[in-house]
C-alpha cells in the first residue's frame, strides 16, 4: 500500500448489530475479519467488541476529471454504525499542488455521496436492516491522508483545511499543535474532520483510532438528538395532561414518569457503552493520539450535554413524582375526612 487518501462516511443505521451473524452472513461472499490493531500488544488497548471489516472490492473513480484506483472497505460496529471508506491510490509523483487542489476538490464537491449510499445499501440489504424507524439518519465524514513516503518540504495546513488561499502564521500554528509523533518515521495531524497520517512502515493503527473516536462523535451525537427530540414530546405530554381533570392528569403523569425512567436507563447504558468501546492503557502514545482526538471531537460537550438533559429528565421525574404524591395525600385524606363524616352520620341516625 502506497500513499492515498481515505475518504470516510460513517451512518447510525440502527440501535445494535448482532457481529457474530454479520460475519455468518456476509463471509460467504465477501472478505471479513475483525479489527486488530497492528503495533500494539493485545492488554495495551482492549477493544471491547472488534468491529467486523468488510472487503467491498476496487474499482476506478473519477474525480476532478482524473482516475483513481480506488478501494472501498465497510466497518461494522455492535453499537448499530456502519463506517464506509473509500481509499484512493495516489500517484506516487503527484505535485504538491496537485494534492493540494485534490483536497480542495473532495472537500467541495458531492459526486462520491452516491458512491457510499450505494455500498451502504448494499451492507443493510444484505444483513435485514431496515430503515430507523423515526426517519432519523445520522452521519459523519472525514478524510485521511495516508502516506508511506512524504516530503518534509511539503505545507501541510492547506491540504487538511483544503485551502487554496495563503494561511496565516497563527492558522498554521493551531492546525499543527495537534501533531503527534513517537519515531523518525511516523507522523501525525489531526483536525476536527481530517488528519494527515505518515508512517514508513504502513501500519494503520492511527486511522483505526480515529474512525473509533468519530464513531463515539457520531452515537453522542445522535442520542443527543434522541434525548432532545424525547424532552420536547414529555414536556408537551405535560402540558396536555395539565388540561386533564385530576385522575386522568394523574395517570399520565404516571405514564410519563415511566418513560422518563426508560429513557434514562437506555441512554446511560448506551453512552457507557460508547465510552468503553475501546480502552487504552498501557500504550501512552496512542492514548495520547486517542484522547487529543476525542477532545478536537468535542465528544466531552457532547457527553455533557447529555448529562445534562438527563438531569432535566430526573428532575421532571421528581418533580412529577412529588405532584402525585401529593394527590395521594389529598385523596387519602378526603378519604379519611369522608369516612369521619360517614361515621357522624351513622352515630346521629342511631340517635
Amino acid at each position: 500500500m502506497g500513499n492515498s487518501i481515505w475518504i470516510y462516511r460513517i451512518y447510525d443505521i440502527t440501535e445494535e448489530i448482532d457481529l457474530r451473524r454479520v460475519e455468518e452472513k456476509l463471509s460467504p461472499d465477501k472478505p471479513t475479519s475483525r479489527l486488530r490493531l497492528s503495533r500494539v500488544r493485545p492488554k495495551s488497548i482492549h477493544i471491547d467488541n472488534p468491529p467486523v471489516t468488510v472487503e467491498l472490492g476496487s474499482s476506478k473513480t473519477v474525480l476532478n476529471g482524473s482516475e483513481y484506483h480506488s478501494t472501498a472497505t465497510a466497518r461494522i460496529f455492535d453499537l448499530g454504525v456502519v463506517s464506509i471508506v473509500l481509499k484512493l491510490d495516489l500517484d506516487p509523483h503527484i505535485k504538491y499542488e496537485q494534492l493540494r487542489d485534490l483536497s480542495v476538490f473532495l472537500y467541495q464537491t458531492t459526486d462520491l455521496e452516491a458512491i457510499f449510499e450505494g455500498f451502504l445499501a448494499i451492507i443493510k440489504t444484505s444483513l435485514d436492516i431496515p430503515d430507523r424507524p423515526d426517519g432519523n439518519s445520522f452521519v459523519e465524514d472525514f478524510s485521511i491522508y495516508f502516506f508511506r513516503t512524504w516530503d518534509k518540504s511539503w505545507n501541510p495546513t492547506p491540504i487538511l483545511l483544503a485551502e487554496k488561499e495563503p494561511l496565516s502564521e497563527q492558522t498554521v500554528r493551531e492546525t499543527l499543535k495537534n501533531s503527534f509523533s513517537y519515531g523518525t518515521g511516523d507522523m501525525a495531524i489531526i483536525t476536527w474532520d481530517s488528519a494527515l497520517v505518515y508512517d514508513s512502515e504502513g501500519s494503520t493503527d492511527i486511522p483505526d483510532l480515529l474512525e473509533f473516536a468519530t464513531t463515539q462523535l457520531l452515537e453522542l451525537r445522535y442520542y443527543d438528538t434522541v434525548l432532545t427530540r424525547e424532552l420536547d414530546r414529555m414536556y408537551d405530554s405535560i402540558e396536555m395532561a395539565d388540561k386533564q381533570g385530576w385522575w386522568t392528569k394523574i395517570r399520565q403523569y404516571r405514564r410519563i414518569m415511566k418513560n422518563f425512567m426508560e429513557i434514562v436507563i437506555d441512554i446511560t447504558d448506551i453512552t457507557e457503552r460508547i465510552q468503553k468501546q475501546i480502552t487504552v492503557t498501557e500504550d501512552v502514545f496512542y492514548a495520547r493520539v486517542y484522547g487529543s482526538a476525542l477532545s478536537i471531537f468535542r465528544t466531552r460537550e457532547w457527553t455533557e450535554s447529555i448529562q445534562h438533559k438527563i438531569q432535566l429528565i430526573q428532575r421532571t421525574y421528581s418533580m412529577l413524582n412529588d405532584e402525585v404524591v401529593n394527590y395521594r395525600s389529598l385523596l387519602v385524606e378526603l378519604a379519611i375526612v369522608g369516612l369521619i363524616v360517614f361515621e357522624v352520620i351513622l352515630t346521629l341516625i342511631e340517635y
